[in-house]
Order: C-alpha cells, then structure tokens, then sequence
C-alpha cells in the first residue's frame, strides 16, 4: 500500500508499504501524521509531484565505452547512465524496469543491486527548526516495521 500526505511545513510525503494487515498500517500511519503535525491525504494526489524511477547498480566491465553503452541502452528506455568507483549507476523509467533488466542479463552485466525510486519533480527548502520538525516525523514513519521507503520533496 502507498500513502500520501504532508507533513508540517507543506512538504510531501509518500510512504510504500507492505503489510499483512492493512487496517493496523493505515491506523499507524494515520496517527504518525497526527501526532507530528501533518495530514494524511488520499492515493494519487501527489503522484504528479514525483517521477517514479528504477536503478540498476552493476558491476563495470573493462573496455566499456560509456557513452555508446547508454546509447544503445536508450532504446530500452534508460535516461541516463554514468561511472562511480568501478560500478555503473542505471537509471530509467520505472515502466521500463523489465525491459533494462533483461538487456543487462543478457548481455552478462552482473546487477548487484536495483531500487524503486521517487524523484520529486519540485522540491522546498527548510529553515533547521522545520527540518527538524520534519525529520521526526520520517524518522517515526521509518520506525514502523511495515514501512518499506518514505519519499520526501526536502530540497
């Protein structure tokens, strides 16, 4: 289940779960928002304010020619594709997940790790105090053991 709302100081969150127990989640999470001053909303009315992504992290291989990889890797729906200490970073549409995977499998790139990410599309800057006042609730969100990621517009 995906929860959307604000927390204080108008910035959005949206909080992935998994849960056996939808009821005590939705309880849970209701009460985390009420408690630390924010409002949880209904499901979708900040979807457009994030761009749901997907990452490859994968091993690098020597002689690779970066820039005529992500070439290539356009047509399977990659936005961008860049080196950090030996590993490359994927980046694409969260819709093209299973095409970007089955390219990288079959071409013995070896993925060490994939995400499911949120980016948001306009962030806002805090003052410390609201940052504060913000990270307490995150930080409570996170706690909870049905709690999977929290997505924030924190610049």
């Amino acid at each position: 289940m995906v929860y959307e709302g604000y927390a204080p100081h108008g910035i959005a969150l949206v909080v992935e779960t998994a849960t056996d127990n939808p009821v005590r989640t939705v309880a849970n999470v209701r009460s985390y928002f009420n408690k630390y001053n924010g409002s949880l909303g209904t499901m979708g009315m900040l979807d457009h304010m994030f761009d749901r992504k997907c990452t490859f992290k994968v091993t690098m291989k020597e002689g690779v020619d970066v820039e005529d990889l992500e070439l290539e890797l356009i047509d399977y729906g990659v936005d961008e594709v860049f080196v950090d200490e030996g590993e490359m970073m994927v980046y694409a549409d969260f819709q093209h997940f299973g095409p970007v995977q089955k390219y990288l499998e079959e071409n013995d790139w070896e993925i060490k790790a994939f995400a499911f990410e949120r980016i948001p599309t306009d962030t806002k800057e805090l003052t410390p105090d609201q940052q504060a006042d913000v990270d307490k609730l995150i930080e409570r969100l996170e706690e909870d053991d049905d709690v999977l990621n929290v997505f924030h517009n924190i610049r």
